[in-house]
């Protein structure tokens, strides 16, 4: 029913697999907060109304990258897929490939179908291609060490989408450049889309995965702002490990609405798929579709949930990547590593999708990104 399942589920064991020595094993105990809810927060809240009143706009101008390398002529890239079942990774990969047409280039898909076995062999396979420049898509490059080193040995330019919990350049490991957003922003609109939303005065439950130090990192940086409101309340962390995500959301779900009723106002989860989960639980329990409890996903935004938000049905925003836009940005980095000019520094803003604002669409794709970049390759 919801296309992110199988790629989130292959995700999840990739992290854990990498991570193993990083933190123990998920599935813990929720973590409940005693501390009750007081009487507002007039500066956060009108701080929170203004971000999110500015992360919701869909009208912006363009704010990356004017000026750069005109465009390297005969390149070939290859982008390694941690599968192409996500959503996420399959959107970058048509960006790449709108990109690679614009700039005169040739890009090869190559898909590592979601296990570590996999990624590494089209990771070798990518190699052994001897392109110029090969993509990280998706997936930790600790699995992939060996072969990429080979590829840094042969002279091959490395870029990761989604390899690093942070953008911009790595040495360890050696990457030009890693494009996403920051998960500080992503962290810090999704706790200011419930502070503005509430008013200042929520309950809220928090659904992460403490298994991955990834999501568990982004939970926390989301309780953190959460708590510069004093009336909102956190009421628990759900510590639900995503590959138990199917099994496990609907029960504990249950449970919440039993033991906080009318107190559960808002809920905030690392990604979309919990509220896929919750939903039965939460129609069950006689809860609207549109909320109580209204819930944002600091997620990927995949088209599952842009579905459920314009519907109503159980999740009311979520925090999405543009991701064709990163596929125009990888290819613009390469660009810039091919003409030995250091990487652009951009970053996407975080943008917040509602029912509201999202007009559709299935997806973020911020305008005036394709004309700005076919401008700088162009130039002489």
């Amino acid at each position: 029913m919801y296309p992110n399942r199988t790629s989130v589920l292959a995700a999840a064991a990739l992290w854990t697999a990498a991570s193993t020595l990083l933190a123990g094993c998920g599935g813990g105990p929720s973590r409940t907060a005693a501390t009750a809810p007081s009487a507002g927060c007039p500066a956060a809240l009108a701080r929170a109304k203004g971000a999110v009143a500015g992360a919701e706009r869909t009208d912006l101008v363009w704010n990356g990258p004017t000026t750069g390398p005109a465009a390297v002529p005969d390149k070939t890239v290859v982008y390694v897929a941690q599968t192409m079942t996500n959503p996420g990774v399959a959107g970058v990969a048509q960006g790449l490939r709108e990109a690679a047409a614009a700039i005169g280039w040739q890009v090869r898909v190559i898909d590592g179908d979601g296990t570590p076995a996999g990624i590494q062999a089209a990771f070798s396979q990518a190699v052994t291609l001897k392109p110029a420049g090969i993509v990280i898509g998706g997936f930790d490059p600790r699995l992939t060490a060996q072969q990429t080193a080979r590829a840094a040995a042969a002279g091959i330019a490395l870029i990761g989408w989604h390899a690093l919990d942070s953008p911009g350049p790595s040495t360890s490991p050696p990457l030009f450049t890693n494009v996403t957003t920051k998960v500080e922003d992503v962290a810090r609109i999704s706790a200011d889309w419930v502070i503005a939303r509430s008013g200042g005065a929520a309950g809220v439950v928090v659904f992460t995965d403490d298994s991955i130090p990834f999501a568990r990192n982004k939970s926390e940086l989301i309780e953190r702002q959460l708590a510069t409101c004093p009336g909102v309340s956190l009421l628990a962390t759900e510590n639900i490990p995503i590959p138990d995500a199917g099994q496990r959301t609907p029960q504990q779900v249950s449970s919440l609405v039993s033991r906080f009723r009318d107190r559960w106002t808002d809920s905030v989860a690392i990604n979309d798929l919990y509220f896929a989960d919750a939903a039965p639980a939460l129609r069950g329990a006689g809860r609207p579709g549109g909320g109580p409890p209204f819930n944002i996903g600091a997620g990927d935004g995949d088209p599952s949930a842009f579905q459920r938000i314009a519907g109503r049905q159980f999740q009311a925003a979520t925090v999405p990547e543009p991701l064709a836009q990163q596929g125009w940005q990888i290819i613009d980095e390469f660009n810039r590593a091919f003409a030995d000019r250091p990487p652009s520094g951009y970053v996407a803003p975080v943008h917040v999708v509602t029912a509201e604002n999202s007009g559709g669409a299935t997806s973020w794709d911020p305008r005036g990104y394709r004309e700005a970049y076919r401008s700088i390759w162009r130039r002489a």
